[in-house]
Parts: C-alpha cells; structure tokens; sequence
C-alpha cells in the first residue's frame, strides 16, 4: 500500500526486462520501495536487471518466471503475488515488435506477435484488476503505442496490436472506476531502446528515462491518458485526420 507521504513500495512489471519499464521504476522514490518484482522469462537480461535495480539502492528486487503467451497460467500467477502482499503499481510493459514483412509473408509469426502483444495483455490485464479491485487501491500502467493511433503500411501488424491494447486498458479503466483502482494509458511515439536499435528514428524520438518520468507524473496527477512526449498527441491528432491517399505517400 502506498506510504503515509503517498508514494508506491511496491512494484510489479510485466516485462521484467523492459528498459522503459525499469527506467520507470528507477523514476519512482527508491528510499520508498520495499517490493519490486521483475516478471519475465527466465534470461540474462533479466539477471542483470535485478542485479543493476539492487546496485542502485532499490530494496527488495526479485525476478519470478512469466510468459505472457501462457494465458492459462496467468490467474494462479497473479494470486500468488498479490497473496504475498498489496501491490501499488503494476507496470504492463512486454511486447514484440516484429519484422512486418516476414509476418506478411508467414502469418504464424503475426499470430505470435498477436498473442503476446494482445491476447497475453488482455489476460493477464484482466486477472491485475480482479485484485486491484480486490484491494481497493493500486493503479496499471499500460505501455501502449503511437502505432496504434493509426496503422501505417510499414508496421500496421504491429500497431494494430496496440489499437487492441490501447481500447482494452481504456476500457479497463472506465471497469474500474470508483473502485480505488486506476488505469494509466501510456502512448510513447519511438524510443531509443535494444528494441528501436537500428532503425531510423522517428520525429520526437525520445530516451527512456524521458518516458519513465512522464509516467511518474501522470501517476501523480492522476492522469488516465498520457503521450511521451506530450506534442504526440498534436501530432498524431493531425496524421488521424489526414486522407487515406495522403497518408500512404507519407515516409515509411
């Protein structure tokens, strides 16, 4: 449960090894944390991830074992942490981004991109806030995308799986509504990390701590729905409205 001055002290991230994640968590006060754990696949990155949060003064930082295309085991997972003791924040930040042309050309690879970026996002979304509502506080971070603003011919697999994403969390969080619980709704446009590396950035390409601390303020706030940077949302209020024939001649 949040701390008398209102801050987290414990943290859950889905995605243990998400680097916009783990900056959100070094974001928050660390003399206030007690309890972060780093759900993931079993991995050397996310060793390091323990080992590196640990190295900066974080309390309590353990990994536990979660695949989120493994729907079937995300009910008894989420019970067991949540038994253990209250959880604030809960970070929902895995996800893939793919190769659009060899998910074109192989559809099993878009239906796994599909499976982990929706339907694992939609399951174990849903299991968070039967406890968040259970406990009667915490809120849910969902790391959506600009992507999912509007599909482009260059990555619309990907963003139509944070379209999907994007309406559950806005749905989740009108569910959860008066109930102590919270849904934050993240859109960060491109961001320097091993998962960008390599391609040619965007405008308003932006650093994961740069998103961490958004994040952190909209929690604060009390926000519902945040762009990371913040002149996103002009941005991409004005590529929403543009004709189909214009948009395609758009750069890819």
């Amino acid at each position: 449960m949040n701390d008398a001055l209102g801050e987290p002290q414990s943290v859950l991230v889905l995605g243990g090894t998400s680097e916009i994640a783990l900056a959100t968590v070094r974001a928050l006060p660390r003399g206030r944390l007690r309890r972060v754990i780093l759900a993931a696949r079993p991995s050397v990155a996310r060793d390091s991830a323990v080992a590196a949060l640990t190295a900066d003064g974080i309390a309590g930082v353990t990994a536990l074992d979660f695949d989120a295309r493994s729907t079937q085991e995300h009910g008894a997972f989420v019970d067991s942490i949540f038994e253990a003791g209250d959880i604030d924040i809960v970070l929902l930040a895995f996800g893939v981004l793919g190769d659009q042309e060899e998910a074109e050309a192989n559809p099993d690879l878009a239906v796994e991109m599909a499976t982990t970026n929706y339907t694992g996002a939609v399951s174990i979304g849903l299991h968070v806030a039967r406890r968040l509502r259970a406990q009667g506080h915490g809120s849910l971070v969902v790391y959506s995308s600009v992507a999912g603003d509007r599909a482009r011919r260059s990555n619309f697999i990907y963003g139509s799986t944070k379209a999907g994403l994007d309406a559950f969390a806005q749905g989740l969080g009108d569910a959860l509504h008066g109930t102590g619980a919270h849904v934050l709704v993240v859109r960060p446009g491109m961001v320097r990390t091993k998962m960008s590396a390599g391609l040619p950035e965007a405008p308003m390409t932006t650093d994961a701590n740069v998103v961490a601390d958004i994040v952190v303020k909209s929690l604060r706030k009390g926000k519902e729905t945040v762009y990371a940077p913040g002149p996103l949302r002009f941005v991409m209020a004005g590529l929403k409205t543009l004709p189909r024939p214009v948009f395609r001649k758009l750069p890819r």
